[in-house]
C-alpha cells in the first residue's frame, strides 16, 4: 500500500526559516487545494461573479461570454498542444532518457538533487517550454528512484516542484515564450490593431541582454531558494511515500514503456509494414523540415523564430530522431495522454478568458494598474498584472492577446520600449504558474504525486521569488 503522507510529522529542531514555510504551506495546501479540474471550475465561478459585479454585466449576457470564449483560441490551443507534445515525444526517446539516468548518479544529497533537477528544468524551458516540463518531470521522477536506491534523503513533494520550476519562472522569456514570439511574427494581431507600428524582434526580448540577464539572475536565485526550502534528513519524504514501489522498479515501466527505436518490426513484413517504417521516407522528411528551419535562421537570423518555427522545427526534429514513420506516430499517441489533461480544462480557461475579456474585466484591472505606473514601476506592474490575469487564464498567448494591446499602449504612452515591457509582462505570467496547477497535469502523471501533495512547496517558491522578481525588474537596465 502506498502511504500519502501529509506535512511531515517528524520535526527537527534545526529546521530552518524557509524550511519551515514549506512545510507550513505544505501542510495547508493538501488539506484545501482541489483537483486542477475544479480548480478550473472555481475560478470560472469566481470570474463569472466579478464580472457582474465590477463590470455589471447580465447574468444571461455573461453565461454568453463564457460559451464564446470557449472557441476563441482554438488555433493558439492547437499550437500550445504541438509544443508539448512534441517536447514529449523528444524527451521520451530512450537515449534522452538514458542521459537523465546518468545525471541522477551526480548529486551526493537531497539538496544538491532537487538545485539539479530545478537547474535543469529552468534552463531547458528557456529552449522548449514542453520539452521542459517533461524533460522535468522524467527527470524528477528518475532521481527519486535513484535517491531510493542509494539511501538518499530527498523530499519527493519539493523534487517535482523543482521539475516544474521551468513552467514557473524560464519558460516565457525563451524560444517557445508565447508573448515574445507573437509580437515577433509578421502581421500578427497587434500590427492589425495599430498598437505596434511593426514586429518586434526577437533581438529586443528574448535575445536582448535584459531578457538574458533576467534569466540568468533567475535561474541562479531560484536554485538557491530550493537548496534552502529542501528538507533533508527525517524530515524528507521519499518517492516511495508517493507511489507504489512495484510501480517505479517494474522493467517494462522503468523504461517508460518506450521501445527502442533501433529496434525493427520482428518477423517478416508486409510491403505496407516497410513502407510505414521506411527510415529513407521518415528521414528524408524529417531532414527537409529540420533544413528549412536552419535555411529560416541563415536567411532572417534570430528574428525568424516565432511560434510556428519553434512547432514546425521540434515537429521535425522528433521524426529525425526517431526516423521510422510508424515509430514516430506511435510516441505521438503516447503523447496525447500527457495532453489529455490540458486539452480538457484548456476550453474552460478559454471560457474565463471570455468572460474577463468581452466583459472588459482584464481591461479595468490593467488599466486600473497601469494608471497608477511610471516609467521606473512599470516593469514591476506589467509583472503584477500579468501574475493576477494568469490565475485566471493560465494561457500565456492567450492572455497576452488580451492583455497585449493595454500593455504595449501603456509603454508607449510612458517611453518603456515594447520589448522590455513584453518581458516583464511575461515574467508575471510565468511566475504564478507556481500557484495554479494547469501545466502541472503531464507532470502530475508521470511523477504519481497529487497537486495538492506539492503546490505547496510551489507556493512557496512564488512568495520566495517575489521581492526578488520586484527588485531585479525594478532595477535592471533595458
Amino acid at each position: 500500500m502506498v502511504m500519502i503522507s501529509g506535512p511531515m510529522a517528524t520535526k527537527s529542531t534545526d529546521a530552518t526559516a524557509v524550511e519551515r514555510l514549506g512545510d507550513g504551506l505544505a501542510g495547508v495546501v493538501e488539506r484545501f487545494m482541489p483537483s486542477p479540474f475544479l480548480f478550473a471550475i472555481i475560478l470560472t465561478y469566481v470570474a463569472y461573479v466579478a464580472a457582474i459585479v465590477v463590470e455589471g454585466t447580465g447574468v444571461f449576457e455573461t453565461v454568453g461570454f463564457w460559451y464564446d470564449g470557449f472557441w476563441l483560441f482554438l488555433t493558439f490551443a492547437m499550437q500550445m498542444v504541438l509544443i508539448l507534445m512534441t517536447g514529449f515525444v523528444v524527451a521520451y526517446h530512450p537515449r534522452v532518457n538514458g542521459a537523465l539516468r546518468s545525471l541522477t548518479r551526480l548529486p551526493s544529497d537531497g539538496k544538491q538533487a532537487v538545485v539539479l533537477v530545478g537547474f535543469v528544468a529552468m534552463a531547458l524551458a528557456w529552449v522548449h517550454w514542453g520539452f521542459s516540463l517533461i524533460i522535468g518531470a522524467i527527470f524528477a521522477r528518475e532521481m527519486g528512484k535513484t535517491a531510493h536506491e542509494n539511501g538518499i534523503d530527498v523530499h519527493y513533494p519539493i523534487l517535482c516542484v523543482a521539475g516544474y520550476m521551468g513552467l514557473g519562472l524560464t519558460w516565457h522569456w525563451g524560444l517557445s515564450g508565447s508573448a515574445p514570439l507573437l509580437i515577433a511574427t509578421p502581421g500578427n494581431e497587434f500590427i492589425e490593431l495599430g498598437v505596434l507600428d511593426g514586429v518586434v524582434p526577437t533581438s529586443a526580448t528574448v535575445f536582448s541582454a535584459y531578457g538574458l540577464a533576467l534569466t540568468a539572475l533567475s535561474i541562479l536565485f531560484a536554485s538557491l531558494m530550493l537548496y534552502l526550502l529542501a528538507p533533508t534528513g527525517d524530515r524528507a519524504q521519499g518517492i516511495t511515500e508517493y507511489v507504489a514501489e512495484e510501480r517505479l522498479f517494474d522493467s517494462a515501466e522503468a523504461d517508460g514503456g518506450i521501445d527502442d527505436p533501433r529496434a525493427e518490426p520482428s518477423g517478416s513484413p508486409t510491403p505496407a509494414e516497410r513502407i510505414d517504417n521506411s527510415r529513407l521516407l521518415g528521414g528524408l522528411i524529417a531532414l527537409t523540415g529540420v533544413a528549412y528551419v536552419g535555411y529560416l535562421f541563415a536567411t532572417q537570423g534570430l528574428d525568424a523564430l516565432t511560434l510556428n518555427v519553434v512547432n514546425f522545427g521540434f515537429l521535425f526534429v522528433g521524426l529525425l530522431v526517431y526516423t521510422r514513420p510508424a515509430l514516430y506516430r506511435e510516441k505521438f499517441g503516447e503523447a496525447a495522454e500527457a495532453a489529455a489533461g490540458i486539452i480538457l480544462l484548456f476550453p474552460f480557461f478559454a471560457g474565463i478568458q471570455g468572460i474577463m475579456n468581452f466583459s472588459g474585466l482584464s481591461e479595468t484591472i490593467a488599466e486600473g494598474l497601469f494608471a497608477v505606473s511610471t516609467p521606473e514601476t512599470f516593469p514591476v506592474i506589467a509583472w503584477i498584472t500579468a501574475s493576477i490575469v494568469n490565475l485566471f487564464v493560465p494561457s500565456g498567448g492567450g492572455e497576452w492577446i488580451v492583455l497585449g494591446p493595454s500593455v504595449l499602449e501603456a509603454a508607449g504612452n510612458l517611453g518603456v520600449p515594447a520589448g522590455q515591457a513584453t518581458m516583464a509582462y511575461a515574467v508575471g505570467d510565468a511566475h504564478t504558474n507556481l500557484l495554479n496547477p494547469f501545466w502541472a497535469l503531464p507532470l502530475l502523471a508521470i511523477t504519481g504525486i497529487k497537486a495538492r501533495e506539492m503546490f505547496g512547496y510551489a507556493i512557496a517558491m512564488l512568495l520566495l521569488l517575489t521581492p526578488f522578481l520586484a527588485v531585479v525588474l525594478y532595477a535592471l537596465p533595458y
